[in-house]
């Protein structure tokens, strides 16, 4: 059997962030997550782009208009969604979710869901940094995803 998938370096290629700016307090670590993530992996400072929206809830809009410029080769979103005392959460974590998902279908490129929907903000922030950075492992699905197809 043979199995291809996807290295974690990249050379040449541009990438974009979406990000949140509600909850920035935990949205900054994860942007910084990213990037170190990119950097890492061979990505140059100078190919990647950050784009900042209102909340969550803007992300895929902005992600559909940052995949049509036909700029980049992979974007990851990043939010954080904080459950509160009303039903507002599961709106718009529902539709944040919704709207990636479909943007990622739509387009052809890779797009990674590095947005946090968490009970509370200690959970936020325990994504964010500490022991685990999910804005991290979203850009190493992107780089994994951005070498997987070009070997495709």
């Amino acid at each position: 059997m043979k199995a291809i998938e996807g290295d974690l370096t990249i050379e040449n290629k541009k990438v974009a962030l979406v990000a949140a700016r509600f909850n920035s307090f935990v949205v900054e670590h994860l942007i910084s997550g990213a990037k170190e993530a990119l950097l890492k992996s061979g990505t140059k400072e100078a190919d990647i782009e950050i784009f900042y929206v209102p909340g969550a809830f803007e992300i895929p809009l902005a992600l559909k208009k940052v995949a049509d410029t036909g700029k980049f080769d992979g974007i990851i979103a990043l939010g954080a969604v904080i459950r509160g005392g009303t039903p507002h959460f599961e709106y718009v974590a529902g539709e944040c979710v919704k709207g990636i998902s479909q943007i990622a279908l739509d387009s052809d490129i890779p797009i990674a869901f590095g947005v946090l929907t968490v009970d509370t903000v200690e959970q936020a922030i325990e994504r964010s940094g500490g022991s685990e950075n999910k804005g991290a492992e979203a850009a190493e699905s992107t780089i994994r995803m951005i070498s997987l197809i070009e070997k495709l």
